[in-house]
């Protein structure tokens, strides 16, 4: 019996929708492929990754608490040469975890969507290795760390991201424009909104906004939903809380002014999407490519400095969105936008034209392309045993 392909997924859950984008990938493989490859995920920083960078997965919601600390670490190494003096410095340090990893994990593709590992694993490679292929998971203003010259092909999601890999020393025909994969949960066609809101339990009869602060509920979410509950307009209020409990359970404890329904964690974030009006949110790459296949117009109310500068700036110049950071400037933009419902619809257009539903199948399909060139499994394509 002849062993499926393997590919091999490097991912790590700090944030920037990392294991999303890999599990929409995974998704798109099993789906358009069925049968043909076996996927494998890491979270190579929970599981490999010396002390203290294997806490980074569980210290990421507390750093970016400190958005001046995080926009002068961002921009103090990203660049060409400042990346690659970071990556040569700390490879003795990451080394044994690196090469651990190749001993242990078979692969004929690999693919990382994270940008802390694309330098330490390709040294741990080797010259003789696998194809190696990265999935930029920021729209646009995408951390030099993101673009290995090494690399066999790096898909990106905008134009903006391929203009940066470039800038960063990446040639022309490594690089491939592909939209930001999502899963296909997001990227069906819409579904009824009263059907949708019935199940639900949303009210029928008014304008529901919904409030999101990404998986881990970051951001002054308690405070802007006071702000809209307060604001004086007619709607119903989604507050998603994510995993942060404390949050969830203070939303709750709430006396609410206008219909308001407080969730965790949620896997209905699609149909809760589709059957909103209005979307407020921090800037996330993941939720904004999810909103711009939901066609649902955004209010960004804040932004990790750096990382997510240039969402917002893709944001308002697409015309899906716009930018009111700060509580009661963002509650402002809920009424004014609530109160225009042709500016809306506008903003929803926008995100239909803009959106890449099928950013997940075509990154299979390159992932496909890649392994039907390669000699059958498992003669030649192991991956490379490095020397120790």
């Amino acid at each position: 019996m002849i062993d499926q392909p393997r590919i091999l997924f490097l991912f790590s859950d700090t944030g920037g929708g990392h294991r999303s984008a890999t599990e929409a990938i995974i998704e798109a493989v099993e789906h358009g492929f069925p049968g043909r490859f076996h996927a494998e995920m890491i979270d190579v920083l929970a599981d490999y990754a010396p002390r203290p960078l294997n806490r980074l997965p569980q210290a990421y919601p507390q750093m970016v608490r400190s958005p001046r600390a995080w926009s002068w670490g961002f921009h103090a190494l990203d660049g060409h040469r400042r990346a690659r003096a970071l990556t040569a410095a700390a490879w003795p340090y990451v080394r044994g975890a690196a090469r651990r990893l190749v001993l242990e994990r078979q692969a004929d593709l690999v693919v990382c969507t994270h940008p802390l590992l694309n330098a330490p694993v390709l040294r741990a490679l080797g010259p003789r290795r696998p194809p190696f292929i990265t999935v930029v998971t920021d729209l646009v203003t995408a951390h030099a760390l993101w673009y290995h010259h090494r690399a066999d092909l790096c898909l990106v999601p905008t134009e903006a991201a391929r203009d940066r890999a470039i800038a960063f020393g990446m040639l022309p025909e490594q690089i491939r424009v592909v939209g930001l994969p999502v899963s296909r949960r997001f990227c069906q066609p819409p579904g009824d909104p009263a059907r949708l809101r019935a199940d639900l339990g949303w009210p029928s009869d008014l304008p529901m906004v919904l409030l999101v602060g990404g998986g881990e509920g970051m951001g002054p979410i308690f405070k802007i939903a006071r702000a809209i509950a307060a604001c004086g307009q007619r709607c119903g209020l989604a507050v998603v809380a994510g995993r942060n409990a404390r949050l969830r359970s203070r939303l709750e404890d709430q006396m609410w002014e206008v219909p308001t329904f407080v969730y965790g964690f949620e896997r209905r974030m699609p149909q809760m999407m589709q059957a909103a009006d209005l979307l407020v949110t921090k800037a996330g790459p993941s939720t904004i490519a999810e909103a711009m296949n939901a066609s649902l117009p955004m209010i960004l109310s804040g932004r990790l400095p750096g990382q997510e500068d240039g969402n917002v700036q893709f944001v308002v110049e697409n015309g899906l969105g716009v930018w009111s950071p700060g509580v009661q400037t963002t509650a402002a933009a809920v009424v004014d936008w609530l109160s225009h419902p042709e500016e809306r619809k506008r903003a929803a257009a926008a995100c239909r034209r803009t959106a890449r539903p099928d950013a997940a199948d075509a990154v299979a399909s390159v992932l496909s392309t890649y392994l039907s060139r390669l000699p059958p499994f498992p003669t030649a394509h192991l991956l490379t045993r490095a020397r120790l």
